[in-house]
C-alpha cells in the first residue's frame, strides 16, 4: 500500500516523536511518504494531488479538514480515492474521536494500524457549505466568534485547551457580541422560514466539539450517515446557552435532542439555508472562515472512505 504521511507541526500536541512513531508503526503496512504543512491550505493542496492508496493526517481538525476538502477536489469515485486514517494531533480532534479513535497520538497510530491490518474501515457522509465541505461542524454568529477570537489567541503562542474555549465564551460573551439584535433565518424546504435567530450550529451528525473527552451532541447517536442536524438560539442570554450545552452533554443518557422556548432544533436534513441580515462570523470544523451574509449547507451522503473501527465498536 502506497501511503501519504501529512503532518502538521504546528498542531498542538504535534512532535517528531509522534511522527517517527507513525511512520515505525504503519512501515510494514504501507511505504509511507512523508509531507510538512507549510502554509495554510498547503495540507488541501498536497491532499489533491496524492498519488497514494492512504492519506495518513498527523494534526488537529483543520488539517483533517483541510486534506478531506483536498480529496474531494479531485473528483474520484470514493472507491478510487485514497482512505482516509487521522491520528489526533491538534487541541481538539474531534472528528478522531467522533470516528471511535482515542485521543491520545500513540493509541490512535495503535488502533489505525490494526484498523488497517484488518481490512478496517467505514465510508461516511460529509457537510458542504457553500463549496467547503467539513466533517463534523460549522457555525454562524456567536459560535464562529468564538472561534475565530481562539484562532487569534493561538496565533499568539496560547495552547487549545477546554480552558481557554470556556474564558473565551465568557469574554466574547460579555464584551463582544451582539446580543440584542438577531440577525439569522433559518429556511427548510418544506417549512417556513424561522427569523431572529442568534446562532446556528449545523452538526453532520456528529459532536458538535468534546468537553473534557465527553462528547456535545445536538441530537442522541450521531452516526454520520444520517444527513445534518441543526440547533439554533434565539435568545443569546447566558442561561440559555448554558441549558444548551448542559443538554447537549447528557443527551447520550437522556436520547432526546436539547430542547427548550429559545431552541430551534431538526435533524436529518438533505439541505438547509442560512441567511444573515448582516454579516456574520462563519467557521467550518473548527476553522474560521470570515463573515458571510448566506450559506446553503448540504449533506453529501457516502462521500469519503476513512479507516476507522466500526459505528457501534468502543474506543
Amino acid at each position: 500500500m502506497r501511503g501519504l504521511l501529512i503532518v502538521n507541526p504546528q498542531a498542538t500536541s504535534t512532535t517528531g516523536t509522534h511522527v517517527d512513531l507513525v511512520v515505525r508503526t504503519l512501515r510494514e503496512l504501507a511505504d509511507l511518504d512523508v509531507a510538512y504543512t507549510q502554509y495554510r491550505a498547503h495540507a488541501r493542496e498536497l491532499a489533491a494531488v496524492a498519488d497514494c492508496d492512504l492519506i495518513v493526517v498527523l494534526g488537529g481538525d483543520g488539517a483533517i479538514n483541510e486534506v478531506v476538502n483536498g480529496l474531494m477536489d479531485r473528483g474520484d469515485r470514493t472507491s478510487a480515492a485514497p482512505m482516509l486514517a487521522a491520528i489526533p494531533g491538534g487541541g481538539g480532534n474531534v472528528f478522531a474521536q467522533a470516528l471511535g479513535l482515542p485521543p491520545s497520538p500513540a493509541k490512535a497510530t495503535t488502533m489505525v494500524a490494526e484498523l488497517l491490518a484488518a481490512g478496517s474501515h467505514r465510508t461516511i457522509g460529509l457537510g458542504l457549505a457553500g463549496e467547503r465541505y467539513f466533517t463534523f461542524s460549522a457555525g454562524l454568529g456567536f459560535d464562529a466568534e468564538v472561534v475565530h477570537d481562539v484562532e487569534r489567541l493561538r496565533a499568539k503562542g496560547r495552547k487549545e485547551s477546554s480552558g481557554l474555549f470556556m474564558r473565551t465564551i465568557l469574554r466574547r460573551y460579555y464584551s463582544g457580541t451582539d446580543r440584542r439584535r438577531p440577525a439569522l433565518t433559518l429556511e427548510r424546504d418544506g417549512q417556513p422560514p424561522v427569523p431572529d435567530l442568534f446562532m446556528g450550529i449545523i452538526t453532520n451528525s456528529a459532536p458538535w466539539t468534546y468537553f473534557h473527552g465527553r462528547p456535545l451532541l445536538p441530537r442522541p447517536d450521531p452516526d454520520f450517515s444520517s444527513g445534518l442536524d441543526v440547533l439554533a438560539l434565539s435568545r443569546l442570554q447566558m442561561a440559555t446557552i448554558l441549558s444548551a450545552i448542559g443538554q447537549m452533554m447528557c443527551t447520550p443518557d437522556s436520547h432526546r435532542a436539547p430542547r427548550g422556548k429559545h431552541f430551534v432544533a431538526a435533524n436529518g436534513l438533505d439541505s438547509v439555508t442560512i441567511s444573515c441580515s448582516r454579516p456574520i462570523a462563519f467557521h467550518v470544523d473548527g476553522e474560521y472562515l470570515g463573515e458571510t451574509e448566506s450559506v446553503k449547507f448540504q449533506f453529501v451522503p457516502a462521500a469519503l472512505r476513512v479507516v476507522a473501527p466500526p459505528r457501534d465498536a468502543k474506543s
